[in-house]
């Protein structure tokens, strides 16, 4: 009898402890994760900073002086934070607050002389791109076809498809902190709600609505990031205290029933409902007319919602990089 013999192959791991620098329309954060080609990233530290850049936008379209000295310091902060943590490399990303500012490449070009950090401006296609990867990974390939809505600072970004990355991307100038700047005081008016409502669903029944709809039917519908897993909260999901792995859904009928007391609370009394930070609370109204319209354009009854985003896509594809 013949034996046969098989031969074992060790496959090298690259094992990483990894710094992502990742600043948003609204917030700074550094996430510190240890990770290895094909294992999922794990947490290791983290610090955040409100920076609000897309609320220091001034008529000129720039960044105003105070905000682009807090992010300067932001980066400085995170720069040592990483040393600290023994990280040899910073990924550093920013997105549309930098990417439409009219000094934005001043201020990047300051960070990249002055302290090495060469921040990434991602577009808004990328960033659908990149957190669609990011959904894909976290539900798996028995998800079937996805489409993932993701309620940012500065924008609305949309991805759809089959595969690892999505067969439609697309952005819209659609984020909580933009609107709010744009349409909203504190409290919100019952008239500047109705002109947001308007505004809002125009953009996306024009440029987002038929392209969505002719991808369909979806196996699952996805929302992502901060705005989306407060308004999910709100709704009555789980607590982040439960941790990741918890099935978390919110249901467009509930939301709807949930937007008429946001409008009429102060921004104080926002803050005090469950899953709202103090630097969030005054988006929020903004935030449910986008999801709002998103979920009954998109013909959506309910969005599963992702703890995997932007920040985490962008890990995952330096990973495969190994």
């Amino acid at each position: 009898m013949t034996m046969r013999r098989y031969a074992l192959t060790c496959v090298e791991s690259f094992d990483v402890r990894l710094a992502v620098l990742d600043i948003g329309s609204n917030t700074g954060h550094l996430l510190v994760v240890d990770a290895h080609r094909g294992a999922r990233p794990v947490p290791a530290y983290s610090i955040k900073e409100a920076l609000r850049l897309s609320e220091h936008i001034d008529a000129d379209g720039a960044v105003d002086d105070a905000a682009a000295q807090a992010l300067f310091k932001f980066v400085v902060a995170a720069q040592n934070t990483a040393a600290d943590k023994g990280c040899t490399s910073v990924l550093a990303f920013a997105t549309s607050a930098l990417r439409e500012a009219t000094n934005g490449e001043e201020i990047l070009n300051r960070i990249r002389t002055e302290t090495g950090v060469d921040l990434q401006v991602l577009s808004g296609q990328d960033e659908a791109r990149i957190t669609f990867l990011a959904v894909r990974r976290w539900f798996g390939w028995s998800s079937g076809r996805l489409l993932v809505v993701d309620i940012g600072g500065g924008s609305l970004e949309i991805a759809a498809g089959d595969d690892e990355y999505p067969d439609l991307s697309t952005s819209l100038p659609l984020g909580a902190a933009r609107l709010t700047r744009d349409w909203l005081t504190d409290p919100a008016t019952v008239a500047q709600v109705a002109s947001l409502r308007s505004h809002v669903r125009t953009e996306i029944g024009q440029n987002a609505a038929g392209p969505v709809l002719r991808l369909g039917p979806f196996d699952h519908m996805v929302g992502t990031s901060k705005t989306f897993r407060s308004l999910a909260r709100i709704c009555g999901a789980a607590p982040e205290s439960e941790g990741p792995r918890v099935h978390r859904t919110m249901a467009h009928g509930v939301l709807a029933d949930k937007l008429p007391m946001l409008i009429e609370l102060p921004d104080t009394e926002v803050a005090k409902l469950p899953g709202v930070s103090n630097s969030r609370a005054h988006q929020m109204v903004a935030g449910a007319v986008v999801a709002d319209a998103a979920m009954d354009l998109f013909e959506i009854p309910e969005l599963e919602i992702c703890p995997w985003a932007l920040r985490e896509g962008l890990i995952l594809e330096r990973l495969d990089q190994l």
